[in-house]
Order: C-alpha cells, then structure tokens, then sequence
C-alpha cells in the first residue's frame, strides 16, 4: 500500500483517483479494525470522497489523517478516551487540525488513547485497548495507541498524536512506525487537551520519515494563540532528506545501552553505530549520567501540572454529572465515576506534589532536576550533533504484562529525558527482536529538525 507522499504523488499525476485510495483503506478497516480498535469514531468513506472534490488544488489533496482523540476537531467528538468527556463535541478546532485542512488534509477519524494521554499501552481508555496489528495479543504502545496502530494496520495513511514524554515515539517503535517530537513551541497547543502543559506537544505517525516531514511541514508555524509557541519561520521539511550522514557526529549514551536490554537489542545497537559509520558519519560514545533522574522528575511535574489541568472536569459544565444532593457530592462523584484508576493515581502523585510542606521538596526538586537535564544535553551538543539509541527498552509487551505502575512507567525511559528538555525526537523502525519491531530514536537540539529528519532518512534507507 502506498504511503502519504507516494498517494499524493500518484494522485496530483493522475495516475490514480482518491476514490481508490479510500477504498484500500476502509478495506483494511473493515478486515482489522474489530480486532485492532484504533479509532474511536470514523467518517464515512462516501462522505470523504465527496468532501475531497473541494481540495483537489491543496497540497494534501483530499487525502484522510487520522487524529487522537485528545486533539480538538470540529465534526468528531473529543473523549480523550475517557467517560467524562464521552460526549463532548468541542466549539473550537486545534491550530494543527486546521492547517492540514488548509492543506488539502481531511479528518479520517479519531483514534483511541489512554485516558487523557496517560498511559504507556492504550489500555487506559475507558472504550476498551487497542491491540498492536503485527500480534494482537500485545500493546501497540501509549499513549497514541490509536493512531500508530491504524497507520501500521494499513487503516489510515498517517496520524496526528501527542507526546507529552514519549507518547508519539514510543508507540510508533512498537508498532514499526515514524513518530516525531517536534521541538517544544514548533506546532501549536492550541486545541489539543492540557495534560502537562509544559511538555504536551503535537506530532506526526506516519509509515516514512519523508511523510513525517510533510506533515511537520503543513503543522508547525507560530500561533498567537499559544503562548508556548515559538516564533520561527515555515519549512518545507522534506527538502533535506538525502541518503548520507557525512559530517555528522552521532552520539550513543552509555545510559541508552545497558546489558539488561539484552544481546538482541545490543545487537541492534551495535548495527546501527556500523550504518551510521558506512554512510560517513563520526560515532562517538558520550555519557548522560542524569538520565536515571529524568522519570521521577517527569512523573513528578507531569503529574503535578495534570492536577492542576484537570481540575477543570468538575460535572459541572461539559462533562459527565453525577446527580447529587449538595455541588461539593456531586463534583466528588463525578470525578470518581468519570475518571479511570491512571488518572486518579496521577491527579493523587501531583496533588500530593504541590501541597504545603512539600512542594519544595518533591516538585520544586524536580524542577531543578530537569533543569540540570536540560543543561546536560546542552553540553552533549557541544560534541555531538545528534544523539542516537533505542526508544523503548522492549519491544510491544502482552496486554495486561505491566500492571504494576512503575513496569509501565519505566516503558519511557528512554523518552523522557529529551521530553523534559523540551527537544526534538524521532522513532524509525530500527530492526526486529523475536519478529517485533524495535525502535530507533534520534535527538537532536532545539530547532534542529532539519538535521534531524535527515538522519532519520538516511537510516530509514539503509535499513530498510
């Protein structure tokens, strides 16, 4: 099946109709989609057609992308994969839904999360898991489960997700797809639902690196809308992508290759430093000793900022009510029924964080942890210019394997850390370990996109 790009490329040739491509879709919908579960509600495929006649002129030309369901759209609700918001249909658009719209782009659908983007396997959702496509007794990953599995299942052509600390990344390595972080500020907030604002952030999943490109392409940009959001002028991403790294010093953290991950997953490591050395680049072992700090300090200010953000879903205004005799019982029932047992362990970990007497010790700590984070990586880019390892320790894990929190939390640890600096990342297929996809992650500095998905092609090729 073709990907974004080459869809486009034989549409705007003529060679193909749209018709054609919505068909090869919605078949694979049909087939996978009841044992997959990626979405969570879908358009018509007569309707996209019809609607596409309109775009035909624009970029994307009519073609469907499938959004998480965390990202405000107008004609879809937006549940966050949560009770409370089953029903919520948003008055207001996300700046990035918006712009693929401008492009030519047409919502294909919403796809399944854990609840309010917290989680590490899209078994948070309150409207059941989604399965990972190449083996459904597995995760596809977390929290934008949804959307990396439709695009690896063949049922959407690329995603929108978010990534808060590894929540485009790494889903898209279990599931053998592209997903990129964009730098913190590049695509705008706004619309997308607050779940740790300082480190929420809008990404593509797409099958290539070149269609992760154009996507950034078409979403990133300034909106005054966002007051995160970084003044920096429009790119057209895709231009740089060349098959070589020559020039380039490429870093591995002795951090990002313990001996437990194991000899297969070594071993991967290992072939990628040789591709990298064979398409001209400098690979250079460099050390990032504060990474072993960045998941408690994540999970402490992630969870903090969520505590703060959804204290906003009272049952009072556009949420689930549970009818009580007194606001103070029915605010308090409201928030038990609707919220699932993650979120609540989260809102509890942040409210705890920030009460008195123990705000400085626990938030305020982590604050300046992250800070020391930030100013680490700084120095790894005085010697390096990209940074180079696995973007998860595991390949996808049984559904129900990691019941226990901190299992699940250590899922990202590899993630996290360039997440808190608020860099960008990317995660390409980087092999396989016992027939399932294990994930490639490049980081770069701030801004340094261009660079970065560079890379990411040039390994895309080579390994392929």
């Amino acid at each position: 099946m073709r990907d974004l790009w080459e869809s486009r490329e034989a549409l705007a040739r003529g060679e193909i109709a749209l018709d054609y491509i919505l068909d090869e879709l919605y078949k694979n919908i049909e087939k996978r989609e009841p044992v997959i579960h990626a979405f969570l509600s879908l358009a018509e495929k007569e309707e996209l057609g019809t609607k596409a006649k309109e775009k035909q002129n624009a970029l994307l030309l009519g073609l469907p992308i499938a959004i998480k369901d965390n990202i405000c759209t107008l004609d879809f609700p937006t549940t966050c994969g949560s009770r409370l918001l089953a029903n919520y249909r948003s008055p207001f658009e996300a700046t990035a839904v918006a712009r693929l719209r401008a492009a030519g782009g047409q919502v294909q659908g919403k796809t399944n999360l854990d609840e309010f983007a917290m989680g590490s396997s899209t078994e948070h959702s309150a409207f059941g898991p989604t399965r990972n496509p190449w083996d459904p007794e597995r995760v596809p990953g977390g929290s934008s489960g949804g959307s990396a599995a439709a695009v690896a299942a063949g049922e959407a052509l690329a995603a929108l997700g978010s990534d808060t600390g590894g929540s485009v990344r790494q889903p898209a390595a279990l599931c053998g797809v592209v997903g990129l972080r964009p730098t913190y500020g590049l695509v705008s907030r706004f619309g997308l639902v607050a779940f740790a604002s300082s480190l929420d952030t809008i990404g593509p999943i797409t099958r290539t690196v070149r269609d992760a490109a154009l996507i950034l392409s078409i979403i990133a940009g300034h909106d005054p809308r966002d007051s995160t959001s970084l003044t920096f002028p429009p790119q057209d991403y895709w231009t740089d992508l060349r098959p070589k790294l020559a020039g380039l010093r490429l870093g591995l953290p002795r951090e990002y290759a313990p001996k437990e991950l194991g000899e297969e997953a070594l071993a991967l490591i290992d072939r990628w430093s040789t591709v990298a050395e064979e398409l001209g680049a400098q690979v250079l072992e460099i050390s990032l000793p504060l990474t072993e700090y960045a998941l408690p300090a994540y999970y402490l200010i992630a969870s903090a900022e969520a505590s703060a953000n959804l204290a906003r879903y009272d049952g009072v205004r556009y949420t689930l009510r549970i009818l009580a005799p007194g606001v103070a019982e029915m605010i308090a029932q409201s928030r038990t029924l609707g919220f699932g047992p993650e979120v609540k362990r989260r809102i509890a970990l942040g409210t705890f964080a920030l009460s008195a007497g123990y705000y400085d010790q626990y938030y305020g700590k982590a604050q300046r942890v992250r800070t020391l984070i930030a100013q680490e990586f700084q120095s790894a880019f005085e010697k390096v210019d990209l940074i180079f390892g696995p973007t998860s320790p595991t390949p996808a894990f049984r559904l129900g394997e990691k019941a226990d929190p901190l299992s699940m939390y250590l899922s990202d640890l590899f993630t996290i850390p360039s997440a808190l600096a608020g860099l960008p990342a990317i995660s390409i297929p980087g092999g396989t370990i016992e027939g399932l996809p294990f994930g490639l992650q490049l980081i770069g500095p701030r801004l340094s996109e261009r660079t970065l998905l560079a890379a990411a092609w040039a390994f895309e090729e080579a390994l392929r």
